[in-house]
């Protein structure tokens, strides 16, 4: 049996108390508290796990009082999700940040696993690996995502 690192743990954890809810809110002091870790280490677990390409919209709100509220998105073909991804996704993207959003998009019935395999593989390091810089690649993975999505984007609004 192999162990889980800690940041898995969380993300568990954080799941498992949204399993019956769309939201939740919490406070990074106690979630770190509970797992005996620094309030980064929650951040990092928020950051990269519970993204907008991931199917969450996080708010967070600084200070004594303060909390993150963590929620379900309705992830989907309609054009406000795709307008809303569109807002988030930097003009810079990773392989990685790519595939999460593409496997929400498969995830939600908006592309098919083979389209989403296709998509993948035209985004892939070996493909753009023409331009010669990284961050050049990057930024071109970004720019077709975002071609992509705004396709989609119009396509659901002509269904709608």
């Amino acid at each position: 049996m192999t162990e889980q690192n800690m940041s898995d743990c969380i993300e568990e954890y954080l799941k498992s108390i949204m399993q019956d809810e769309n939201q939740i809110e919490i406070k990074r002091s106690d979630i770190a508290a509970h797992f005996d870790v620094v309030p980064s280490q929650i951040n990092y677990v928020i950051k990269t796990r519970f993204s907008l390409q991931n199917g969450y919209l996080v708010e967070s709100k600084r200070g004594g009082s303060g909390y993150i509220r963590i929620a379900k998105v309705a992830v989907g073909p309609d054009a406000q999700y795709c307008e809303t991804l569109l807002q988030d996704l930097p003009d810079a993207m990773t392989v990685n940040q790519t595939n999460d959003v593409l496997d929400s998009l498969n995830q939600a019935g908006v592309l098919t696993q083979h389209e989403c395999c296709l998509l993948q593989t035209l985004l892939s390091k070996e493909t753009l690996a023409v331009l010669p810089t990284k961050n050049g690649q990057e930024q071109l993975r970004a720019r077709l995502l975002k071609q992509l999505l705004n396709r989609l984007r119009f396509e659901s609004e002509r269904e709608s």
